[in-house]
């Protein structure tokens, strides 16, 4: 086999609300358009828009091309919810016909009483807010008792902090891997996160040692298929914990940047196969705090970096660059927003062109499985016959 695929998501880059934003509270997010309007002068991202990201959809500074080096399209989510895990499933066929849970006002006392009995500890917190925030409120609590600090988000997410020098790393992470366990439906939450700190009141800072215990796949996901085939998988970013470790390993990172490297890394090395990856810094350190700026940034310096990425790619490789979901950082939310996804895929056999609106996200696992020689198309429909000359 030499045929390669790779999967990049711009993680929360949405490109316009989708068909159904209303019953998710998300009318007028658009992540792409929204922030190219509110950059003065619009967007300056000449790789993207030679690769036909300003043929997706209108992006003020970013003119359409007749001359684009990649394929573009659209993607609209099926499954129901608007989380990373749910979107990066979506992605590789599957699609879940109910949200995972949230909990805008806590998570019930059973439940923390119960993860408290298991894991010997107390609880303090269980409420919603920004992390920072929430270890700076009960930090000195939290080092004077020794309880777990748990919170939650907008999302559906379990979240434990615990400083390293009250709660050593190995224990965090058995509290984290015991409270996986336990969340089972109707509380199966998406992810449990673990989110370790150090520091005094007043200074302290989230350390690197972020780990997610993602709730596991429900069914058959093209990693699965590629795995049972023999086709080698590798990933770079969150991917790996969103499916729960199921058929994929990934190298992680501190930064955009260095994820960006691995990605140029394994295109340009001898590696076979698949790499599906995550560039998370737009939705974790900018969309979620409504950093225009900074987000804008990160695009920029993907932008710099696509040439080398496109450059790597050898006669029998397809690069699709995509989203999860939107986060919109010019709106008053903080929140992931319901959002159509872009589309862009480079290759050498890659015929530039309208690959048009997708029904799911889906059908770029469909495609990816085709392309590699497997049977998998999961909930998706294959668009190779419109991408590829043969």
């Amino acid at each position: 086999m030499t045929r390669r695929a790779a999967i990049v998501v711009l993680d929360g880059v949405g490109v316009g609300a989708a068909p159904d934003a209303a019953a998710y509270g998300d009318v007028g997010s658009d992540t792409l358009g929204n922030l190219s309007r509110a950059v003065p002068g619009g967007f300056d991202l000449p790789s993207l828009r030679a690769a036909g990201l300003g043929n997706i959809a209108p992006l003020a500074g970013m003119a359409r091309t007749d001359r684009a080096t990649c394929a573009w399209g659209l993607m609209e989510p099926k499954s129901a919810g608007k989380d990373s895990t749910t979107g990066h499933w979506e992605l590789a066929g599957l699609h879940l016909a109910r949200p995972f849970p949230t909990y805008p006002h806590g998570f019930p006392a059973d439940v923390v009483d119960e993860f408290a009995r298991r894991t010997g500890r107390p609880v303090i917190g269980n409420v919603v807010g920004s992390g920072t925030v929430i270890i700076d409120r009960y930090g000195a609590e939290h080092a004077r008792t020794g309880a777990w600090i748990l919170y939650t988000s907008a999302d559906s997410v379990f979240q434990i902090a615990a400083n390293e020098a009250v709660i050593p790393l190995d224990e965090l992470y058995r509290g984290c891997e015991v409270a996986r366990r336990m969340l089972v439906a109707p509380h199966d939450v998406s992810r449990v996160i673990a989110r370790p700190f150090t520091g005094t009141p007043g200074a302290y800072t989230r350390t690197r040692n972020r780990r997610d215990f993602s709730i596991e796949p429900p069914g058959e996901t093209l990693l699965d298929a590629l795995v049972a085939a023999g086709v080698p998988t590798d990933g770079v970013g969150k991917v790996d914990d969103l499916f729960a470790g199921r058929g994929i390993a990934s190298r992680h990172f501190a930064d955009n940047g260095q994820g960006i490297a691995a990605i140029a890394e394994w295109l340009e090395g001898g590696a076979g196969g698949f790499l599906f990856a995550n560039l998370v810094d737009f939705d974790q350190q900018f969309g979620h705090r409504n950093d225009v700026p900074g987000f804008y940034g990160a695009l920029r310096q993907f932008d710099a970096a696509l040439p080398r990425l496109l450059s790597a790619l050898r006669e029998d490789d397809l690069l699709f660059i995509t989203a999860d979901h939107g986060n919109d950082p010019t709106t008053a939310s903080t929140d992931h927003a319901r959002e159509c996804v872009p589309l862009l895929a480079g290759g050498p056999r890659v015929r530039p062109g309208d690959l048009g609106r997708r029904g799911s996200f889906s059908d770029l696992g469909a495609t990816v499985g085709e392309w590699l020689g497997v049977g998998f198309r999961g909930r998706g429909t294959s668009f190779l016959s419109a991408l590829v000359s043969r």
